[in-house]
């Protein structure tokens, strides 16, 4: 009987959804296992076979650890706002939420084909009231909440203004934007509106100014990675750096357990240093600089001790001080320098090394000496990392040092024997000199004496400084989740939980109003049944996905976010996979929104992940064919050499084996039509090379190619079988074939002349050897996340069964429940037609008997002087004594040895015997 995968595959999966296969409920019989891939955006595009890459990989293990006896939660929704459908939306008029629900159906018909373990009943869509709701919710609670740095948590406001109302600031350790202080007599003097104004400088969730990258065509705030050189990645329209008022989250409240929670979670130690580089936590002294003119300033620094170093100032261009510091004669030239400044994201700057600036006119003095410092603005200084001003060392720093050279500004050497004529000199260690009190010190003695005299002479004070930020939290677009916030007399107040959600409105365009407002600006009755206006920008793209992991494990609660139950169940996920890109931004958001949540006792866990692997991206493996200049002929691969040519991109999918199917070719565009060949021996032989996966590029391929041609077991095996998980690796279609007979040959060892046949016979030793030199490999590889070297030890276990001709029962029953995971619908398949009733899904993993890998013979390469000649077996439990006198002795050895005695034998254990002679 054939093999006949596509009515398998429709069949089983048919099966599986029917009969609820993968539904999950909490069993407290069983241990639980919560296995998550992140959240995809459902793009108009679909899938592409780089896509289910992760998805497969969690797949395997969550099959796997349900085979284990684990009860498995793996569950699958879309993280439906973006940018994208907005775009189209304002170029077509159609609704986002029409583009989305049908790109949503797409993934949904790609990814059932691929025959994925999803409990489907869980499924959510951020776009979803019933879901928003709840991403609403935990906005209320923010903004209804303050961080206590004392309790290291979050509690609620209310309980501030009591403590406000009775001592003010007075022994308050609190998050804030700016420093405050005031007496409980002066607080309660205030009117309503002042305490709320006040009390915005405490909220978790608050409206702040902030620079951010204002997009004008677009009309909305965008993320950094939404811009590139100054563009928006959509739509490449022009972005400046714009200061504006806009909600943002107190994640750099959070920051030290960020920071702390990175020891308690089992990821890659490369990851983790990302993620505390982007917190940056670091120790140093706050100091104050006053000015030639009256103003003073602080800055922040972790070298106190290069103090006698500095030689100017620079303030970062969107610093407040600018403007203060800037004299009428370098107006103009700042002025200038702002402007270009503004069409550069922070990423951009931080990246380029280049050097630029502007002198600002005014001086500050050096707080030790006296010493007018020139006050220059240049973009290497960031607004958001300390305090937007620094103290420039530039014989100690490299950014320093170039701008130094580059202006002509003195550079002071601090460490004895240092050399700067060429470069900076790094001062982690040395003896202090040129540095009045310090000299004579060691690099380590003089930071701590320079702190100390710092905070003696009152001129600042010890501090530890984050680099991590609060993050901007609102969008001035349509399509995202509105904010539960109405205004009163200008100040905002969030809606009642019992209003929610707060649903999105119907727009006429989904564009900013004339008057530049959001687009929920053209929404009619925007506003609360008092008459109070609604707020008109809507959520950021990482709301929806900040929690989502929670959700998934009540999804249909109506009451809570997650039920205590269901959560102490769950608890976190156990194993999360997913792509780098999102090891900062999702990563950061969705941990600070754990612990707030943490903090009020809905999530058990204070951290979200317990393990994350980073899948690599499957790159694309473009195809070229190469037109002869100013002609319509194109000239095969080999032969290219000999003509003036142009390679030209050509779709993959009528490329099989690097040979072009020339009609098809003809077919693709009508610019080919009448294109005329330089064939090779009859054929088209196309180029090749390895490139990112794009449209651009001809090289996409669409899974549902690759299940319709070979079936959805042999794109799962072949993904696998690319490489390690972990790497990013090309596409090649032209190895699927092996992969594809591999899954032939497996189906064979079930039939005998076209029919099914198995036989109920004990297993041999060779058998039982084979099958359980693979449960052996397959079990760790999968623990280790090693899929590809499976798919090999698959390999090697089949072609051994094969040459063995086993047709054993107790070993293919086994070798498929082995194989399960990977390629679930042939195993189903021949796993019920072994008699079972039951899943496969179902099944117990078989365990590893370490005595059917014990050898009985051993194999020993005899050598002459080194030279192998010839083999002998011998027990495994065989002397040295008595190999090498059987070795003498044999007819072989007496050849070679021609007569002569030997010097000398040599027995390596299981291995050779070398007779010297």
């Amino acid at each position: 009987m054939e093999y006949n995968f596509g009515e398998i595959e429709k069949r089983w999966q048919r099966y599986w959804a029917d009969h609820q296969i993968y539904k999950v409920t909490e069993d407290r019989s069983k241990p639980k296992f919560y296995v998550l891939d992140m959240f995809p955006y459902p793009s108009g595009a679909g899938l592409h076979v780089g896509h289910p890459l992760g998805y497969i990989a969690s797949d395997i293990y969550s099959r796997y650890k349900r085979l284990r006896g684990f009860n498995v939660l793996h569950p699958m929704g879309y993280d439906a706002y973006g940018l994208p459908a907005e775009q189209y939306a304002v170029q077509t008029g159609q609704h986002p939420a029409v583009t989305t629900k049908n790109n949503i159906a797409r993934y949904r018909e790609q990814l059932d084909k691929i025959g994925f373990s999803y409990d489907w009943s869980r499924e959510v869509q951020t776009c979803d009231p019933e879901y928003y709701k709840w991403t609403q919710w935990a906005f209320v609670k923010m903004f209804k909440s303050y961080y206590c740095n004392q309790a290291r948590q979050a509690r609620p406001i209310d309980e501030l203004i009591g403590l406000f109302s009775q001592q003010g600031t007075t022994g308050l350790d609190l998050a804030c934007t700016e420093p405050m202080s005031f007496s409980a007599d002066e607080w309660n003097a205030k009117t309503g509106k002042e305490q709320q104004e006040i009390l915005m400088n405490y909220r978790i969730a608050y409206l702040g100014d902030t620079m951010v990258n204002w997009c004008p065509q677009l009309g909305t705030v965008l993320a950094n990675d939404e811009v590139s050189e100054g563009l928006s990645i959509r739509g490449g329209y022009p972005v400046e750096q714009k200061k504006m008022r806009q909600w943002c989250l107190r994640v750099s409240a959070y920051a030290q357990r960020l920071l702390d929670g990175l020891d308690d979670v089992d990821w890659t130690e490369s990851l983790k240093e990302t993620q505390r580089n982007w917190i940056g936590r670091s120790v140093g002294a706050e100091m104050k600089f006053k000015t030639s003119g009256g103003l003073s300033f602080d800055i922040f620094t972790t070298r106190a001790d290069t103090i006698f170093g500095v030689t100017f100032m620079v303030l970062a261009p969107e610093s407040e001080l600018v403007e203060q510091l800037t004299t009428a004669g370098q107006r103009q030239a700042v002025d200038e320098y702002i402007l270009k400044t503004k069409k550069r994201t922070e990423r951009e700057r931080i990246a380029d090394k280049s050097v630029s600036g502007v002198f600002s006119g005014s001086y500050a003095l050096h707080p030790f000496t006296g010493e007018p410092l020139p006050v220059w603005i240049s973009d290497y200084v960031l607004a958001g990392y300390g305090t937007g001003a620094i103290m420039a060392v530039p014989g100690h720093d490299s950014r320093d040092y170039a701008f130094a050279k580059h202006f002509n500004l003195p550079i002071i050497p601090l460490i004895e024997g240092c050399d700067i004529s060429e470069e900076s000199f790094d001062a982690k260690e040395g003896i202090m000199m040129n540095s009045d009190f310090l000299n004579g010190l060691s690099v380590k003695e003089a930071i701590a004496k320079a702190v100390d005299e710092v905070e003696k002479r009152k001129l600042g004070y010890r501090k530890v400084n984050f680099r991590l930020r609060d993050a901007i939290f609102s969008r001035q677009r349509y399509w995202g989740e509105p904010f539960p916030v109405y205004y009163k007399e200008g100040m905002p107040y969030t809606l009642d939980e019992d209003e929610l959600p707060l649903e999105l409105p119907e727009v006429d365009k989904y564009l900013p109003t004339e008057s530049g407002e959001p687009p929920l600006g053209r929404a009619r009755n925007w506003q609360t049944k008092e008459g109070y206006p609604l707020e008109l920008s809507t959520m950021p793209g990482f709301a929806g996905s900040s929690a989502y992991y929670l959700r998934y494990m009540d999804p249909r609660n109506d009451r809570a976010l997650v039920s205590e139950e269901a959560n102490e169940y769950w608890r976190n996920v156990d194993l999360y996979i997913g792509g780098t890109e999102h090891a900062t931004g999702h990563l950061i958001y969705s941990r600070f929104w754990n612990k707030f949540l943490f903090d009020l006792g809905v999530s058990c866990e204070q951290e979200p992940f317990r393990k994350l692997v980073n899948q690599g991206m499957i790159q694309g493996r473009s195809n070229f064919v190469y037109r002869i200049k100013e002609t319509n002929t194109f000239v095969s691969l080999n032969l290219k050499g000999q003509y003036d040519v142009t390679p030209i991109h050509v779709d993959v999918n009528i490329v099989h084996n690097d040979i072009l199917d020339i009609e098809a070719f003809r077919n693709w565009n009508p610019e080919y039509k009448n294109a005329q060949f330089i064939l090779e021996e009859g054929k088209y032989i196309c180029g090749w090379a390895v490139e990112k996966m794009s449209k651009s590029m001809y090289n996409v391929v669409n899974p549902d190619v690759i299940v319709e041609n070979y079936g959805a077991d042999t794109l799962r095996l072949y993904e696998m079988f690319l490489g390690p998980l972990e790497l990013s690796k090309p596409w090649d279609t032209n190895g699927i074939d092996g992969v594809h007979r591999f899954l032939r040959r497996l189906w064979n060892l079930f039939q005998s002349n076209g029919e099914f046949c198995v036989s109920d016979e004990e297993p041999t030793k060779e058998e039982l050897k084979a099958l359980h030199k693979l449960i052996k490999k397959v079990s760790f590889d999968i623990e280790n996340f090693s899929f590809n070297t499976s798919v090999s030890a698959f390999m090697i276990c089949v072609n051994e069964l094969s040459q063995l001709k086993c047709n054993k029962k107790a070993v293919l029953s086994d070798l498929l429940v082995c194989l399960a995971p990977f390629a679930p619908h042939i195993t189903e398949e021949l796993w019920h037609r072994l008699g079972n009733k039951q899943t496969i899904c179902d099944a117990k993993f078989p365990e590893l008997n370490e005595e059917y890998l014990k050898e009985d013979l051993f194999s020993y390469s005899i050598s002459f002087n080194g030279k192998s000649r010839y083999v002998l077996e011998f027990p495994a439990d065989a002397s040295n004594v008595e190999i090498e006198k059987a070795v003498l002795e044999h007819p072989n050895s007496q050849k070679w040895l021609d007569g002569r005695s030997p010097k000398k034998v040599i027995v390596v254990p299981k291995k050779i015997v070398n007779i010297v002679v």
